[in-house]
Parts: C-alpha cells; structure tokens; sequence
C-alpha cells in the first residue's frame, strides 16, 4: 500500500460552513482514483496526481451549483492537509485524519 492511500475522515471549511466527508485515496504509481462522500453526496477525483506526499485532483461538483473543485493536499504519516479551489468562492482549507 502506497503512503497516501486511505480512507480519511475530513472537514472541509467552506462558505457553506463546515463539510464533513470521507476521502477515499486509492493510487496507482503516479495516479490515483477516489471519491469525497460527504452531505452532498459523492464526488469522484477526476484526473488525480501523486509526486511523494502530494495529491492533485479535481472533482466536478453538480449540487448546490455546478462547479469545478481544484485540489491539492499533502500527506504526512495519518494526516491530510490541503485546499480546494472552489472557482468565484476562493480557496477553502481542509483537514483529516486517516482511518486506522
């Protein structure tokens, strides 16, 4: 199992408030699948990057606008660290924690 693979319980610090979900990392070499499933349902990473400790990804959000999120976070040890790009609304910051 690759370092960033995982399931992690996260928040997300949104306009919207806070988003809890669970990000799901699964890679392959230097890609990597997954899913955020949180209160607005599930969003799949689309074009996901690892180079080491460090994710890229997008996901297309539909619900409650449709928008592109642009990701990028940092793994070290069980923690995740990271921001979303949420276009016209700014950055949002995100934590968590891996599931044991």
């Amino acid at each position: 199992m690759a370092t960033v693979d995982g399931a992690y319980d996260c928040v997300a610090k949104t306009p919207m408030g806070d988003q809890n979900g669970v990000f799901t990392v699964i890679s392959n070499g230097e890609r990597f699948n997954g899913t955020f499933a949180g209160m607005m349902g599930s969003l799949d990473v689309v074009d996901g990057k690892v180079a080491g400790d460090v994710l890229t990804w997008k996901m297309e959000m539909t619900m409650p606008m449709p928008m592109t999120l642009e990701c990028e976070a940092t793994v070290s040890g069980d923690a995740i660290t990271g921001t979303m790009q949420l276009g016209a609304f700014g950055a949002s910051a995100f934590t968590g924690t891996r599931r044991p």
